[in-house]
Formats: C-alpha cells, sequence, structure tokens
C-alpha cells in the first residue's frame, strides 16, 4: 500500500489532513494548531508531498522523518504533523480490521469518564450550567473559570482583593450547586502570576477541585514546580506544550499531577502515549486536551482507551460553531458523563461528504484583553 495523496481540508474553525492511499483505503487527522490554522495547513500540504509514495504503515519512521528534516518547529508545524499522524494510524487500523487502542496493546477500559463543557459570563449562569452537567448526568465540569467566561472587548480592571477574594467565593459557589456529586475542573487560562495562584489555590483547596488548570503561564517550568510546592491541590497543565521532552521537564519538577497533551498538538497518537508513559513513571494521571472537533475527541479516545494513567476527557459541546453531528457522518456515543470507547477500524469517524462546503472555514482574528491601562491581560 502506497500514499497517494496528503491533503488539508479546513471546516469552520477546524483544520483535518486526508491521506489516500492506492488501496482505497483514507485516513483522516486533525490539527490542534488552533490560531495558526492557514500555517498549519501549508505544513500539512508539505509533509503531504513528503508522503506520496510511502508506505503509511512505517508511522514512526515517517513521524522521525517529518520532526527532524527541519531544524525550526512550533504550533504550525506539530499540529500538521500530529493530525497527519492521527490519518496514518486510521488507515493502519483500517486495513488490519481493527480500531487503533488495539493496535496500542488494547482497551484498559470500556468507555472514559469525560468532563462537560460550562461556559457563562456571569457566576449565576455558570452555576446553572453546573446544574444542568449534573441533571444530564455528567459526573465532572470543566472549562470552569472562576474568573467568568466575560468578552474580551471589556478592559478588566480588580484589585488584588477583589480579584482573588470574588474568584473564591465563586468556585464556593459552584461547589454549594451541586454538593460533592460532582467534581470541579477549575480553569484559570494562565491569567494569574505565580503569587496570585498560590494566593487563589489555597483558598479554594476548601472545595476539593479535581484539578486547577494553568494557574499561570506554562512556559517556565519553574515558576509551574514553585505554585505547585506551595498548594495542596492538583495542578493539571501540558495542553500548549508540543514535545515528549516538555513533558518530562515538567514531570521531573512535580509541577504537574494531571498532565494534558493534545494528541491534536503533541504528535498525534505516536507521541501522546509516549507522553503517557512519562507520565505513568510519575503516577501522573493523563487527561486529554480536546477543544475541537469530534476527530479529535475520537483520536483521544484511542489514547483514554490504551493507556492505564488515564484521568478524564475533556469533552467540547460547541459554542458558536458547526453543528459536530454534521461535521462528521458518526459521533463519538456518549452515555452517562462517559464516552464508550468506539470499535470501528481505526480511529472510527469520517468527515461528513458535505462538511467543508456547508460550513467553509473560518479564519481566527487576532484578538485579546487588554487591561485597563492598556497594557494585554491573559484570558
Amino acid at each position: 500500500m502506497k500514499i497517494t495523496k496528503g491533503e488539508a481540508i479546513g471546516v469552520s474553525r477546524y483544520l483535518y489532513a486526508k491521506i489516500h492511499t492506492d488501496e482505497g483505503i483514507t485516513g483522516l487527522g486533525e490539527s490542534g494548531a488552533w490560531g495558526y490554522l492557514e500555517a498549519s495547513k501549508s505544513a500539512i500540504e508539505l509533509f503531504g508531498r513528503y508522503l506520496v509514495g510511502k508506505d503509511p504503515l512505517r508511522i514512526e519512521h515517517h513521524w522521525q522523518y517529518m520532526y527532524r528534516f527541519s531544524h525550526f518547529r512550533g504550533a504550525a508545524i506539530m499540529g500538521a504533523l500530529s493530525a497527519l499522524d492521527i490519518a496514518m494510524w486510521d488507515i493502519m487500523g483500517k486495513n488490519f480490521g481493527v480500531p487503533v487502542h488495539q493496535l496500542l496493546g488494547g482497551k484498559t477500559r470500556d468507555k472514559a469518564r469525560v468532563y462537560y463543557h460550562v461556559f457563562g459570563d456571569t457566576r449565576e449562569r455558570l452555576v446553572q450550567g453546573i446544574k444542568d452537567a449534573k441533571e444530564l448526568g455528567f459526573t465532572a465540569v470543566g472549562h470552569l473559570t472562576p474568573f467568568l467566561d466575560e468578552s474580551r472587548d471589556v478592559p478588566y480592571f480588580k484589585t488584588h482583593a477583589n480579584k482573588i477574594g470574588d474568584a473564591i467565593d465563586t468556585v464556593g459557589a459552584y461547589r454549594d450547586a451541586v454538593g460533592n456529586d460532582v467534581d470541579l475542573c477549575i480553569e484559570i487560562h494562565r491569567r494569574l502570576t505565580p503569587a496570585e495562584a498560590i494566593a487563589l489555590g489555597r483558598g479554594i483547596e476548601q472545595y476539593n477541585p479535581y484539578f486547577y488548570e494553568d494557574p499561570i503561564l506554562p512556559e517556565n517550568f519553574d515558576a509551574m514546580g514553585l505554585v505547585a510546592q506551595h498548594i495542596n491541590i492538583p495542578i493539571a497543565t501540558g495542553e500548549r506544550l508540543h514535545t515528549i521532552h516538555e513533558f518530562e521537564m515538567l514531570l521531573k519538577r512535580g509541577a504537574v499531577q494531571n498532565v494534558r497533551p493534545d494528541v491534536c498538538m503533541v504528535g498525534g497518537i505516536t507521541h501522546a502515549k509516549k507522553i503517557a508513559a512519562i507520565a505513568e513513571a510519575h503516577y501522573v494521571g493523563v487527561v486529554p486536551h480536546n477543544p475541537l472537533s469530534p476527530v479529535s475527541t475520537a483520536a483521544c479516545l484511542q489514547i483514554a482507551a490504551s493507556i492505564p494513567n488515564f484521568a478524564l476527557q475533556e469533552y467540547p459541546i460547541g459554542k458558536g460553531e458547526a453543528p459536530k453531528t454534521e461535521i462528521v457522518k458518526s459521533a463519538v456515543r456518549q452515555e452517562n458523563g462517559y464516552l464508550i470507547v468506539p470499535d470501528a477500524p481505526g480511529i472510527g469517524v469520517e468527515l461528513a461528504d458535505d462538511a467543508a462546503e456547508k460550513h467553509p472555514f473560518t479564519p481566527r482574528v487576532v484578538s485579546t484583553r487588554l487591561h485597563e491601562d492598556g497594557s494585554v491581560i491573559d484570558q
């Protein structure tokens, strides 16, 4: 079997790689480059030209070749490599008539517990969203910020006392709304300094959050380690990291208790599995990052199914985007807060035939929030 074509397909706010072969088997993957999908599209097309004529089953060799042929990498490149890696695993599974997780050692579980996305620009809306999630049968909620999902168009300012105090009270309101029946995944979106992160972390310990996600910018592993040393709640981070080497440095510092590899960013299924193994050696859980489409969800599930240290799966419901049921022909099934691990060959999903025509690609605009004084803040 030989690859005949590697193409990039934009749908709504998502970017896919599709690999064609001379035996009629196709593979599908997704890039997690998020804000840089146009650049990632070019990288998919570049790598696609290399792959033509190659055996798609030599996944590790092609991974190493594409990763190491150039001296410069980053989100756009790694998103492209990830998408193509997932697509080759999809082909591998279809070629042998088995789901990808069967090729990774088989299932360690039959279903994967998920956390439901909750949004709101007021405390009341977020609290209601958590209650609604509980009513739907979910036992964990995430994307749950104590700073509210406020518009980036509104300049931000709060005193330190109000900023930290209000956030602590908000997490308390979340816990009061559902008791201990729902785990709270607290999302900070990297908007705190280490000192602020420690103050808030200590303040919300009493509410037993499942994890404290990205309290500070993730680039400095020592700073994240400092925060971890001074609080008694688990930190989750890793969605902005690209390689197994970065995760190893993070884990070595004791800076994370739940790693968050994005399968569509860290090198696809090939390297997500390796990151999970490194985390396993440190007794650290894996919570795959997944703010993307059902293709990403399907790829994440192959990892969740095949590793012993899977903890929780992010499960996006969509917000202002194309209905996800119109993007793929058949989505993964959700029941009572769990995604059922599929047994279909490959990753188990296919793009709808008219997805790109029905939902044309929409580039993201450059936009972020400003402080009241005009400086940039993270949100």
